[in-house]
């Protein structure tokens, strides 16, 4: 083997020359949220004097398990209200129905969401009791 073919081969010293293609950081996480930008972000807003290198993978996972479980949630309940797509509506009674997402969005106002269906007991007409004829209206019992 000559020295030309040998230095064009082994570029780099050890091993075969490899094609320097770049690798997101996302991509090396295996996440789908995207940890430069939560970088960017964290840097800009100025939370901190310095930001270190795992802080926003970190972040970018906790926001990404976040958005799964609220997709999930939601799309059972547009499955259960026989859709096809999730709508405000299916996202609020997954948050509402979920005890601790419900915790973490309390103060949120989900617009186009409704509210749970829910109706007091004290509103609901009473049951008859057996054996109790009624003598006259409820009003004139005392």
């Amino acid at each position: 083997m000559s020295s030309e073919a040998a230095a064009t081969t082994t570029k780099g010293g050890r091993g075969k020359a490899k094609a320097n293609k770049a690798v997101s950081r996302s991509q090396k996480a295996g996440l789908q949220f995207p940890v430069g930008r939560v970088a960017r972000y964290l840097k800009t807003g100025r939370y901190s004097q310095r930001v270190g290198s795992g802080s926003p993978v970190y972040l970018s996972a906790v926001l990404e398990y976040l958005a799964a479980e609220l997709l999930e949630l939601a799309g059972n309940a547009a499955r259960d209200n026989k859709k096809n797509r999730i709508i405000p509506r299916h996202i609020q009674l997954a948050v509402r129905n979920d005890e601790e997402l419900s915790k973490l969005l309390g103060s949120v106002t989900i617009t186009n969401g409704g509210v749970l269906p829910n109706i007091h007991p004290n509103l609901l007409p009473n049951k008859a009791v057996k054996g109790k004829a009624e003598v006259g209206s409820a009003s004139q019992e005392f």
